[in-house]
């Protein structure tokens, strides 16, 4: 099964998703280690931007990181070997069809995946074919109505709930974070545990003001601007006020503030 990424195979996005795992990675992975000489199902690596972060925290595992993108696929690999890093295989694979034999994998791991396919379901159903016995599935995901900020604008409202709108219509859930646990339970995981990891960005952490603020999440909506304004949803003035507005929050007197959800089950 197909599936389209609404934001596209650009070196901006791919830019972006580095920036997003850089200013990122202890909020979402300082508990992404795994039992040592794990054998650990990356499904859908991407570019490999949380590839070289849970792949360095464990260092004596192996990750088997797949994705449909042959070209995202050589953007990994180049990541991995610019560092050094050793301990991932990369591999040409679709979550609905997985050539692996049955309970493989020690561990899964999956990151900002199942926000862009239209069956997150049969998606967690078809991992659980290939984990242990006693093995755990990590789901990491982001939700897009949990977005507030200061100054609040109605304008920069809109163009948030655009992109919640275009992921619908490619098939994918921009909302999906708060849905983990149901996911979890309904793909027959056991013992599931969600957490939320809000991320508080205000003038007094410059990092995650230009990190997260700027470079991941109002990049991420300012790269839609194309596809909304072709698909008549919204004209160009407006969607640059929301952008414009976004852009505000990043000011002295700014807040932004978003949640993702990690959730772990237990294949038993």
């Amino acid at each position: 099964m197909s599936f389209k990424y609404v934001h596209g195979y650009t070196e901006r996005e791919s830019i972006r998703l580095e920036d997003q795992a850089n200013c990122l990675s202890e909020l979402l992975h300082y508990d992404s280690v795994f039992p040592e000489n794990s054998v650990i199902l990356e499904a859908g690596c991407g570019v490999g931007a949380q590839t070289r972060i849970v792949a360095l925290k464990n260092p004596s595992s192996k990750f088997i990181s797949i994705d449909i993108s042959e070209d995202s696929l050589n953007k990994a690999r180049s990541v991995v070997q610019s560092l050094n890093i050793n301990n991932v295989e990369f591999q040409t694979g679709d979550i609905f069809d997985l050539k692996f034999p049955d309970e493989c994998f020690d561990h899964i791991f999956i990151c900002f995946v199942l926000e862009h396919l239209p069956s997150p379901s049969n998606a967690l159903k078809a991992l659980k074919r290939v984990l242990k016995k006693g093995g755990t599935i990590t789901l990491i995901e982001g939700d897009h109505g949990s977005a507030y900020f200061y100054p609040y604008s109605e304008y920069a409202e809109k163009v948030i709930n655009l992109q919640v709108k275009l992921q619908a219509m490619a098939g994918g859930n921009a909302l999906i974070g708060r849905q983990l646990y149901p996911l979890l339970i309904e793909a027959g995981f056991k013992n599931c545990k969600v957490s939320p990891r809000m991320v508080y960005v205000d003038s007094s952490r410059p990092e995650l003001v230009e990190g997260f603020t700027k470079n991941t999440f109002t990049a991420m909506i300012e790269g839609i601007r194309e596809k909304a304004i072709e698909v008549s949803i919204i004209d160009k003035n407006t969607f640059d006020k929301g952008i414009q507005d976004l852009y505000r929050t990043t000011q002295v007197d700014g807040v932004f503030c978003y949640t993702f959800f990690k959730g772990v089950g237990y294949n038993v």
